[in-house]
């Protein structure tokens, strides 16, 4: 059976290693989540410029049926591959926010327009595509979190990075 001091001395132990692994989330934390919506922006936009690559692409031919999809898909996939680069390059996070903001409510057309497709059961029964369009929800977040950072008057290496 441990004695008190043991328990004590494990308690401070483990302590200190959960004070260290938290510090470092929060050193690095924004900087790998701005590095992780780059390259997610950057991938899912490139694929955008090759026919039947991307999982979106006939989401989008779908939905934005008012403007010719061989037309739109390549200046989307541009669009968000600005997205990305501009979150790769810590100078232009304010632009690419701003382009990821104004892109986003359109990610979200489908939902309106295109229940059917997004939708087993209204609200609740997400369909794979409605799941896609969903974890948007989590790009806009990811995004609040690197925006506030734009201004960050901390001097640690992952900010200026």
């Amino acid at each position: 059976m441990a004695m008190p001091d043991q328990l004590e001395s494990l308690r401070r132990s483990f302590d200190n290693v959960d004070h260290a692994i938290a510090g470092w989330m929060r050193r690095n934390g924004s900087l790998l989540l701005r590095i992780s919506l780059g390259v997610i922006f950057v991938w899912f936009g490139a694929l955008k410029f090759f026919d039947g690559l991307s999982p979106a692409e006939s989401l989008v031919r779908s939905t934005v049926y008012w403007v010719d999809p061989d037309i739109f898909l390549p200046i989307l996939g541009a669009w968000e591959v600005l997205i990305g680069l501009g979150l790769l390059y810590r100078p232009a996070i304010r632009v690419a926010i701003f382009l990821l903001f104004a892109q986003m409510p359109g990610t979200m057309l489908p939902l309106i327009l295109l229940p059917e497709v997004c939708f087993t059961i209204f609200p609740f029964g997400l369909t794979l595509e409605g799941q896609y369009i969903i974890k948007n929800l989590v790009l806009i977040s990811a995004a609040l979190v690197v925006g506030g950072t734009v201004r960050s008057d901390i001097r640690s290496e992952s900010y200026r990075k």
